[in-house]
């Protein structure tokens, strides 16, 4: 295929300068220091790009946001947090093609008029991280960041790019925590407004973008946004990155256009199911996103066909699951990922979310009635749109939606035990929602 690649296949070439050098690295900020703020900025707009950390927010557009005037310093936040269960090919870009991405952080810190960026990474990545300080001592050294840029471009413009280790926490993905983090507080979402390129980073204005936004970055300023629209699908151009897990037989991270075809991605790039097993659900973008059934793997991997079915493209990470797992167990499990990963404080995800658990925890011990499965969605329902940031979405989604599209195999999971011709006999006479709930 005929688009500009963001990883370099050879694990051998890490991180080495030369290497990129030579395939026209440093070639794109190059261009963009011979254009105006405003027109880089129009650029990345015209190219469609839009972000890949999950939301899918037009990369310009949020740009265009930071003040013209800068009266505060401005900052850029990379996010590499990448603590979505199935989601790792932020740390493939990291290891594979660091420069591609500093590259990146430099076209975005000059259209923004940014002279510092900090790069947020998880914290367990821990070899990624020592890769990508290797790369950014060599481009300090080469002069392709920092001071020496004056120099190298023969311009007035500088930029300095700090790395941040994370702690380990789901919570910091989230932009606003995210800075908080930075800034050394606990990390609680902020409330919105004031929204970060008012008042993010000590109060100052901010940007914050994900790690394969940035790097796709380059690949538009490369090539041009005219061409980069027209890879992928219309409504949402260019390459991703797919972390494909689970019951496939090739697992792995795959660069292709936005658009994709999911049932091509599973059966004719990674392999198919191993031993000839069925599918049993997938889950297109990350453990957060609500499942696929069987019959609706055939669809195009880009937001707008996702969400004719009531699920999203999220973080690409696409998480097969074959016809032996058990999708109570499955649901249970997130369920409690999110729950341990709740800040707290929100109150409808901080108890919203162990309720769940609570409920999916019955079901798999066999102890749960038909009622518990209104019950799970109706608590979900209740998250949903109640708290300051996503991650009560990101809790809610995946449970009410196996709940819903699966629900045979719930109510095969309550049904062996329990006779539901007479609910009383299990609880006594109570049979109230709170009862079930909180029902030990």
């Amino acid at each position: 295929m005929n688009y500009p690649k963001l990883l370099l296949p050879d694990n051998s070439e890490l991180a080495q300068l030369d290497v990129y050098l030579a395939n026209g690295g440093f070639k794109a900020i190059e261009r963009a220091l011979s254009l105006e703020r405003t027109v880089v900025i129009d650029e990345v707009k015209k190219s469609g790009l839009k972000g890949r950390g999950g939301a899918g927010f037009p990369t310009g557009l949020k740009w265009s946001f930071m003040p013209k005037v800068k009266s505060k310093p401005h900052y850029l936040c990379v996010n590499g947090d990448e603590s979505e269960p199935g989601s790792f090919k932020d740390r493939a870009i990291i290891e594979k093609n660091p420069f591609m991405l500093i590259e990146g952080i430099l076209i975005a810190s000059f259209a923004m008029n940014i002279t510092s960026a900090y790069v947020y990474i998880r914290g367990e990545y821990e070899s990624a991280s020592r890769l990508l300080a290797k790369a950014l001592d060599s481009a300090y050294s080469a002069g392709y960041v920092g001071d020496g840029m004056k120099q190298k471009y023969n311009s007035d413009y500088s930029v300095d790019i700090f790395i941040v280790k994370g702690a380990g926490a789901y919570i910091c993905g989230e932009e606003t925590s995210q800075m908080n983090s930075i800034e050394g507080k606990r990390a609680y979402p902020r409330v919105k407004p004031p929204f970060p390129a008012a008042s993010g980073l000590w109060n100052c204005p901010t940007t914050i973008n994900n790690v394969e936004t940035l790097t796709s970055v380059t690949a538009v300023l490369n090539i041009g946004s005219e061409a980069y629209s027209q890879i992928g699908a219309k409504t949402q151009p260019g390459t991703m990155l797919f972390g494909v897990s689970g019951n496939v037989a090739k697992p792995g991270v795959y660069e292709l256009p936005t658009g994709f075809n999911l049932k091509n991605l599973i059966f004719d790039i990674c392999g198919g199911v191993p031993n000839n097993k069925k599918i049993k659900a997938v889950i297109p973008g990350g453990s957060s996103m609500p499942p696929l059934t069987p019959d609706e793997l055939d669809i195009s991997l880009d937001e707008e066909s996702l969400k004719a079915v009531n699920t999203h493209l999220g973080t690409g990470g696409v998480m097969v699951i074959d016809e032996d797992a058990d999708l109570v167990e499955v649901t249970h499990r997130i369920a409690e990922f999110y729950h341990h990963e709740s800040c707290g404080q929100c109150t409808p995800c901080r108890e919203g979310t162990g309720w769940m658990v609570k409920v999916l925890k019955r079901m798999v011990n066999k102890e749960a009635t038909l009622a518990d499965l209104d019950l799970l969605v109706d608590i979900a329902n209740n998250i949903e749109g109640n708290t300051i940031c996503a991650l009560g979405e990101a809790a809610a989604w995946p449970v009410r939606g196996f709940v819903t599209k699966f629900r045979k195999d719930f109510e095969s999971a309550v049904s062996e035990n329990r006779n539901f011709n007479a609910p009383n006999i299990a609880y006594g006479k109570r049979n109230t929602k709170e009862d079930l709930l909180f029902e030990n």
